[in-house]
């Protein structure tokens, strides 16, 4: 047997195989999987008020990313698949393929952009620190070398180590569990987002208070697979088009603006991505 054929041949193989696997790559198109299946997979939060969770009337899963889900499938053409997912799956989630948009209260940085792709930003929040009021502490800053909690991969997480490195950051699963170690004096403050932590606040009567300053201003989007252009160039239309008819006011107005116990008007409209790179 000629070795130098069998050689050549595999090598012509090898080089078909490998030209095929990258071809797939190349037209790999979730967009179009997702018409074709007619549904959209979208993944929020469960337990964290009010952007995604249980309704202990219905015991469903209700809040802003949740109607927000249903106004993109809709917008898009498509039914809803609503999953739930925790704060450190997000991403997870959206690399393995198991959903296909990612709106869970997700907050662009540039660590996350290199795993995902992100949505132009539709809406931005002050991160913040809860404290005792009767702790004497007035602003962040006296948290420097304390004691905070934070849910486990969050922003909130993220911006407290970055700004406070001295601090320690214990983290949790979930914002009521990072919230009942600042009431256990496990900590001496809670690092949350604003939309978050209002209803800590305003249901405490009184006993927990928001520090002065701010921890980062925390742009918020969509999260999509990254290297599927097709379907992030149809979230970010969806989205221009919600933008447009009113429908992102609304639905934001509904879960936190004035009238609500959140009473946060959405000052900052839909926003390109490229203005935060």
């Amino acid at each position: 047997m000629n070795l130098k054929f069998i050689s050549k041949r595999h090598l012509a193989m090898l080089v078909a195989v490998v030209t095929c696997t990258f071809s797939v790559a190349a037209y790999a198109d979730r967009l179009a999987d997702i018409k074709a299946r007619g549904t959209l997979i979208c993944a929020t939060l469960t337990s964290s008020e009010p952007v995604g969770f249980v309704d202990p009337a219905t015991r469903q899963v209700v809040g802003y990313d949740v109607d927000m889900c249903a106004a993109m499938a809709k917008e898009m053409g498509l039914k809803l698949e609503q999953k739930g997912v925790s704060v450190e799956a997000r991403i997870p989630e959206l690399t393995l393929g198991r959903v296909d948009l990612v709106i869970a209260a997700l907050g662009w940085t540039k660590e996350r952009a290199q795993q995902i792709d992100f949505s132009s930003i539709h809406y931005q929040i002050p991160i913040k620190l809860i404290a005792h009021t009767e702790s004497g502490f007035t602003k962040i800053d006296d948290l420097s070398t304390k004691r905070i909690s934070a849910n486990k991969g969050s922003t909130p997480e993220l911006y407290a180590r970055r700004m406070f490195p001295k601090a320690t950051v214990l983290t949790f699963q979930d914002s009521p569990s990072a919230f009942l170690a600042l009431a256990q004096n496990k900590v001496q403050a809670l690092a949350m987002s604003q939309t978050s932590g209002v209803r800590f606040v305003n249901e405490s009567n009184g006993k927990y208070k928001f520090l002065d300053g701010i921890l980062a201003f925390e742009p918020t989007g969509m999260g999509v697979k990254k290297d599927e252009p097709a379907l992030l160039a149809a979230v970010n239309g969806a989205l221009e088009r919600l933008e447009k008819s009113g429908q992102n006011d609304a639905i934001w107005n509904k879960w936190f603006g004035v009238g609500t116990k959140y009473n946060i008007p959405r000052e900052k409209k839909l926003t390109p991505i490229s203005a935060f790179q």
